[in-house]
């Protein structure tokens, strides 16, 4: 299954995702330059990235083509809690694996709760409890 997919860089908006320096990326901004009667338009990327909130920037000519994530949300079950990791359960595959709690769910997952996680280049990112 490919991971990624190809997008013109012109096509990417503020919310965009896309893999810069090998990590997959929120687009923040982007500002396109248009130059003169020959030359190509140079576009400005900026992102955050989503695992390790680290700002990247990039220009590139508008016409290139630069990877996107393909982003699988899948939900799971929270087994066990031990400080900001989570022991949880993939509620389509039953495979068991331990997740770092995001500091804005601390306190809220539980041992039972269901919630809603990403797959986003081999990692793996708790997103929010769902509620049954």
């Amino acid at each position: 299954m490919a991971e990624t997919k190809l997008a013109s860089v012109g096509s990417l908006k503020k919310g965009s995702y896309v893999v810069l320096e090998g990590a997959a990326c929120v687009v923040t901004n982007t500002q396109t330059s248009r130059p003169g009667k020959h030359g190509h338009a140079k576009t400005r990327v900026e992102a955050v990235g989503i695992i390790d909130d680290r700002k990247r920037q990039v220009v590139m000519p508008g016409h290139d083509n630069v990877e996107v994530p393909i982003i699988e949300k899948k939900t799971a079950q929270v087994l066990t809690v031990q400080e900001d990791t989570a022991n949880v359960m993939d509620s389509s595959t039953y495979e068991t694996f331990d997740m770092k709690i995001p500091k804005e769910l601390q306190g809220e997952v539980n041992a039972g709760v269901t919630i809603l996680y990403w797959e986003i280049l081999n990692d793996r990112i708790m997103k929010q409890i769902k509620n049954e």
